[in-house]
């Protein structure tokens, strides 16, 4: 049985068009610290990650901001969140925020939040780890690329012996008890990545 104690979540540095893209931001990041979660993200203080900090902060909760120092004006880092991790690049970046994290959230957001969830999926597909992730398809955001990830598997790109594993939820408060269930199936053991034997 695996504890949740930190969640990365992935969101856009915007806030979209749909009012309950921000909503649903805010209300999560409040879920996360009434339940004692941490949250990891990508550090920066505008568009759904800045609300989601935001709100995780005025409710008592705590929070790690992970950003690569090309982005730090662009973004403009949390001071306010209590660590803020400045990385060289993109890709560790990625790799602190997986150690850092006992599971994965997808909310809204663009070509960059994407990019991070279907590496999350790439690595759980090839049995790197199997720390829980789940798509929030808030408003329907998430359907598009649903829909194309079942196309995939429809026309054999995603072989059938190659399990593509993840969670979805349309509301926000089904989210965290879905994670909660996932996690309660995962060892200690299972959680970090797998590294290959001539690695070693």
């Amino acid at each position: 049985m695996s504890k949740i104690n930190a969640i990365c979540v992935y969101c856009g540095s915007s806030p979209g068009t749909e009012p309950a893209f921000i909503e649903a931001a805010q209300k999560f990041g409040k879920i996360l610290a009434e339940n004692g979660i941490r949250l990891v993200y990508g550090g920066g203080s505008v568009g759904l990650m800045g609300a989601l900090a935001e709100a995780v902060l005025e409710h008592g909760g705590e929070v790690t901001g992970i950003i690569p120092e090309f982005l730090t004006k662009r973004e403009r880092p949390r001071r306010l969140a209590q660590e803020l991790i400045v990385t060289h690049d993109m890709h560790e970046r990625k790799r602190t925020m997986f150690e850092r994290s006992d599971a994965f959230v997808a909310l809204p957001g663009g070509l960059g939040t994407l990019e991070e969830l279907v590496e999350q999926l790439t690595w759980v597909q090839l049995g790197r780890h199997k720390k829980p992730i789940l798509i929030a398809n808030i408003a329907g955001y998430w359907s598009p690329l649903l829909a194309l990830v079942e196309h995939m598997r429809a026309v054999k790109f995603v072989p059938s012996a190659l399990r593509v594993d993840y969670l979805v939820a349309k509301r926000v408060e089904e989210i965290l008890p879905m994670l909660r269930e996932a996690a309660n199936k995962v060892v200690e053991a299972e959680k970090p990545m797998a590294v290959p034997a001539d690695r070693l």
